[in-house]
C-alpha cells in the first residue's frame, strides 16, 4: 500500500451530544497534520466538520474543503482553509473529494455522512478505486451499524472479503496505521 498523501474525512455538520465526539474530531486533525498528510473534507465550519479542520490547520497541517454554492451561500463555508473548491451539487462535491483524497474516513454523523462513506466503499467494491475505507468508531457509535453489516454478510448480501476490506478502529492513530499511513519518520503517534 503506497503512503496516504490525503484523507477525505466524512462528519456530521452537528456537534452531536458527547464531547468525546469533538475530541475524536480534534484527535483525528491533529494525527493527519502529524503524519503530514492533508485533510480533504465538506468544508463547513461548523459541527465536527470544523473541529477536524481547524486541528489539521492548527497543527501545520493542510485542509481542502469542498462545499457546494448553496451550503457556502448559507455561510457555514470555512474561511481559513488552505483551499476552499465551491462546487454546483452534491455529486459534484462528492466526486472532487473522491479524485483529491487517497484514503477515506468516517466519524460520528449522520444522514448525509453515512451516504458519502457508503459511495465511497461501493466504489471500492466495483473496483472504480483501490482506496482504503474506515470508521472511527468514536465510543461505539458505530457498533450497531457494524452489527448490521455483519448481519448483511451473514445473509449474503456482503461477501466477506468486502466486508474485511473495511478498517474499523476507536481512536485515530490506530486506525490511520492500519489504513497505511504510519509515522513518519521520528514521529512519535500519541
Amino acid at each position: 500500500m503506497s503512503r496516504l498523501n490525503t484523507v477525505c474525512v466524512f462528519c456530521g455538520s452537528s456537534p452531536g451530544n458527547s464531547p468525546e465526539f469533538a475530541a475524536a474530531a480534534r484527535r483525528l486533525g491533529n494525527e493527519v497534520a502529524a503524519r503530514g498528510i492533508g485533510l480533504v473534507y465538506g468544508g463547513a465550519s461548523v459541527g465536527l466538520m470544523g473541529v477536524v479542520a481547524d486541528a489539521a490547520l492548527e497543527g501545520g497541517g493542510r485542509a481542502t474543503g469542498v462545499i457546494t454554492e448553496s451550503l457556502a451561500g448559507h455561510e457555514i463555508a470555512h474561511g481559513t482553509l488552505s483551499d476552499l473548491q465551491v462546487v454546483r451539487t452534491m455529486h459534484e462535491r462528492k466526486a472532487r473529494m473522491a479524485e483529491l483524497s487517497d484514503a477515506f474516513i468516517m466519524l460520528p454523523g449522520g444522514f448525509g455522512t453515512y451516504e458519502e462513506f457508503m459511495e465511497a466503499v461501493t466504489w471500492a467494491q466495483l473496483g472504480i478505486h483501490d482506496k482504503p475505507c474506515g470508521i472511527l468508531n468514536v465510543d461505539g457509535f458505530y457498533d450497531h451499524l457494524l452489527t448490521f453489516l455483519g448481519q448483511a454478510t451473514d445473509m449474503g448480501f456482503i461477501k466477506p472479503p468486502q466486508m474485511a476490506r473495511l478498517v474499523v478502529a476507536g481512536e485515530a492513530g490506530t486506525l490511520l496505521d492500519a489504513m497505511g499511513a504510519g509515522p513518519v519518520e521520528g514521529d512519535h503517534p500519541a
